[in-house]
């Protein structure tokens, strides 16, 4: 917990430091925050304790996901150099809301109280919401950010309203008392539609079908750094936040939600996977793909096991590091040549071998190939569903094929295609340390996973 007050603090000194014209030390500062909020969260492994009269639980699943989310945003970070300087003056802004955010996703995955629960995503919610239109004279980010908050806006109602049935059906905010008021069996109308408000509202925080179609448009218009960290941290902190909420009260019921999950699965594979092939611009690529990872990390929820929580986060992983590395490259790409599309990768292979590799593994492990993170994110994932939803896996496998072709795509270009502009792109110390770490972790989880795999 000691990581939240940290985080929490280092957005109101980043702010108060952009105050002071202190601009040159916003990065080291928010690096170095971020840095000891990540020790202090590793500190609290195999604590389990309660905060603010059990409204909030630090288990090991809030410390492994609150702790990937604040090392993801620590990558994300350190690509901004000299990123948000060429959007606006006014740089500690940016930094402060990526905090909060970060704080919003913390409380996310660690509460144990629907009211937190609550209070976690709105405090991230509102932040993405100006970040994604931050651009003010940019009309795309503008037209991002009205969707996303009107989009936003009316999933809450609906996650609000199912909060307020739960408790009308249970009589507590409290996951363990809801649990033991479920498993009685009384006021079962009531609880239901609470259910199914609740799954439309989480829905939508992951992009799952058919509450995915913001997500195209906000990822394409919001700017490519704020792109990355909602399509890694905020959909890592969406899953866990389903998967704990629907693990510790409502899996006495999934005769009622399985089915509904299940199909949500199959349409967020099928549209996901479908409409990414037709894509053009890459990061409109990488947004469907989003939508598709989505409903293979639904399966776990389904499966709703022992090995739940550690498929999702073995999957977050490997899903996250990969999606930095490409949205690191894109930024890159999109800096030097102008556009985002798969054709302006063309050649980068030549100008640029060590960034062609690294998008290169990235999108293998996106693809689930073998020998990277991603290939035993899908075998956990499916391995853990196997036994009930064989069908189910059937579509996923066939909807991780299609993907092998729009991941390969950029992959052909990089390698296959010429560009007129020979001249190589050149990445700065911060840039190579980011994809060389991003690098290492895919092959080292693909290699050797047993360093996760029993994580949770």
């Amino acid at each position: 917990m000691s990581a939240l007050i940290i985080i929490s603090i280092l957005a109101v000194v980043v702010l108060f430091a952009g105050l002071y014209k202190a601009q040159k030390a916003l990065l080291p500062l928010t690096l170095l925050g971020l840095a000891a909020a990540f020790v202090a969260n590793a500190l609290d492994w195999n604590t389990d304790w309660y905060y603010y009269n059990e409204m909030m639980r630090y288990d090991n699943f809030a410390v492994a996901f609150a702790g990937l989310t604040i090392f993801s945003t620590f990558l994300i970070i350190l690509l901004s150099k000299d990123y948000f300087e060429r959007i606006s003056q006014n740089v500690a802004e940016y930094y402060t809301l990526i905090l909060f955010a970060l704080a919003g996703v913390v409380i996310m995955v660690s509460f144990q109280n629907l009211s937190m629960l609550f209070m976690g995503i709105e405090i991230m919610s509102v932040s993405l919401y100006i970040l994604a239109g931050i651009r003010k004279r940019d009309t795309f980010s503008n037209e991002a950010a009205l969707k996303y908050f009107l989009m936003g806006a009316f999933a809450t109602g609906f996650l609000l309203f199912g909060i307020a049935l739960v408790y009308g059906a249970t009589g507590s905010f409290n996951l363990e008392e809801i649990a033991t008021a479920v498993n009685s069996g009384q006021n079962k109308p009531i609880l239901y539609a609470g259910i199914a408000m609740m799954l439309v509202g989480l829905s939508f925080k992951v992009s799952a079908a058919p509450f995915h179609f913001w997500a195209p448009d906000v990822y394409e218009g919001a700017p490519t750094l704020i792109t990355s960290f909602m399509s890694t941290v905020v959909k890592t902190a969406g899953f866990a936040a389903f998967l704990r909420l629907f693990m510790v009260c409502f899996a006495s019921v999934s005769e009622f939600w399985a089915p509904i999950l299940a199909t949500m699965a199959v349409l967020t594979l099928i549209i996901g996977n479908i409409t990414a092939v037709y894509q053009q611009s890459f990061k409109r690529i990488l947004a469907y793909s989003s939508v598709s990872h989505a409903g293979y990390m639904l399966l776990a929820i389904l499966a709703l096991g022992n090995q739940s929580a550690n498929a999702i986060f073995i999957y977050a992983v490997a899903y996250s590091i990969a999606s930095i590395t490409a949205f690191a490259v894109l930024i890159r790409v999109k800096q030097e040549r102008g556009a985002e599309d798969v054709a302006s990768f063309n050649g980068l292979a030549k100008t640029n071998p060590f960034m062609a590799f690294a998008l290169t593994v990235a999108m293998c492990s996106l693809a689930g190939i073998p020998l990277t993170a991603g290939f035993f994110g899908k075998f956990y994932l499916f391995s853990t569903a196997l036994s009930q939803y064989m069908w189910l896996i059937l579509v996923a496998i066939i909807g991780s094929m299609v993907g092998i072709y729009y991941y390969f795509k950029v992959i052909i270009a990089m390698y296959m295609r010429e560009n007129e502009q020979k001249v190589a792109i050149v990445l700065s110390g911060n840039y190579k340390l980011v994809l060389g770490v991003a690098l290492l972790i895919t092959l080292l989880v693909g290699i050797m996973p047993m360093f996760i795999s029993q994580l949770l």
